[in-house]
């Protein structure tokens, strides 16, 4: 009897921790794990032995500011992830918040919860500006338009591996006959030096990330990004299913800084003169 009474509190301790709440676990360890994507700038990026940097970054720092107020002298701890395994390690609690330019989807949202939006964009591609003209015509939206020619067979548009873009430029290839072959790649560095070096036509992304992978090319002025948009990304902040209390914590922390005189500098900081635009639309679109 003894050891079935044993064996029972055993049984009730390991289903209490299971269903601890992140604050909790955060209060039992001392720290907050703040996951990131090293190679998603603005959002997030990281440089060797230095703090990661960037607008998901800095919001997230804001929620570590709020946990801060139930859990006081919190420790922060970073840690690098990649899209293959960024979720499920926010499942297991590996890691309490995962920051970058995270989309969020159903498919994730079985895995993962996510914070109210922190940023709306959609697909679009870098070209060179000797691309195939069939890409030209399909990515970039102004007058004048080349005449559009015949598909060349070699045509290759490179993507990130594991990214809802990837996944949507496969279904779309899929449902239509084409010649143009799809690369994957580990990073959007990799991408971006394969398009540079004739390697593929055209690499697809989120518009806002093509936007600063630019400014690292060789010859940015030999590249374009294109203006017109082919799906609807909404990012936000991914934590831990079932744990209202704690995505409540995180909504709050965001509201707050919204609302504050802080955000719109913060903006200027990563996205220039289309600061002003994005505040209005943020404000509008993401505040409770």
């Amino acid at each position: 009897m003894r050891w079935l009474r044993l064996a029972g509190l055993v049984g009730f301790m390991a289903a209490s921790a299971a269903s601890a709440g992140t604050v909790d676990a955060v209060t039992q360890r001392g720290s907050l794990r703040i996951g990131y994507i090293a190679d998603e700038a603005p959002f997030s990026s990281s440089k060797p032995n230095a703090k990661p940097m960037g607008y998901a970054i800095d919001l997230c720092e804001k929620v570590a500011n709020e946990v801060e107020h139930a859990v006081p002298n919190v420790k922060r701890e970073y840690v690098e992830m990649t899209l293959a395994n960024g979720f499920d390690a926010v499942k297991s609690g590996q890691i309490d918040l995962l920051c970058g330019a995270i989309t969020v989807n159903l498919q994730r949202r079985e895995i993962v919860d996510f914070s109210q939006p922190i940023f709306l964009t959609g697909a679009s591609a870098l070209l060179r500006k000797d691309s195939p003209d069939y890409l030209q015509n399909l990515f970039l939206d102004r007058p004048g338009a080349r005449a559009v020619s015949q598909p060349v067979a070699t045509s290759v548009i490179g993507v990130r591996a594991d990214t809802t873009t990837g996944a949507i430029l496969g279904e779309a290839r899929s449902m239509e006959e084409s010649k143009t072959r799809i690369a994957d790649f580990d990073t959007h560095e990799d991408g971006l030096r394969a398009l540079e070096e004739h390697k593929i036509d055209a690499y697809f992304a989120d518009q806002v990330l093509l936007m600063s992978l630019i400014k690292r090319a060789r010859n940015p002025s030999a590249l374009e990004v294109g203006d017109r948009l082919f799906t609807h990304e909404p990012y936000a902040i991914a934590l831990k299913r079932d744990d209202a209390d704690f995505r409540l914590l995180v909504d709050r922390a965001l509201t707050d800084f919204y609302l504050s005189d802080d955000f719109l500098p913060l903006l200027k900081t990563y996205f220039g003169n289309e600061a002003p635009m994005l505040h209005t639309q943020i404000l509008m679109e993401h505040v409770p």
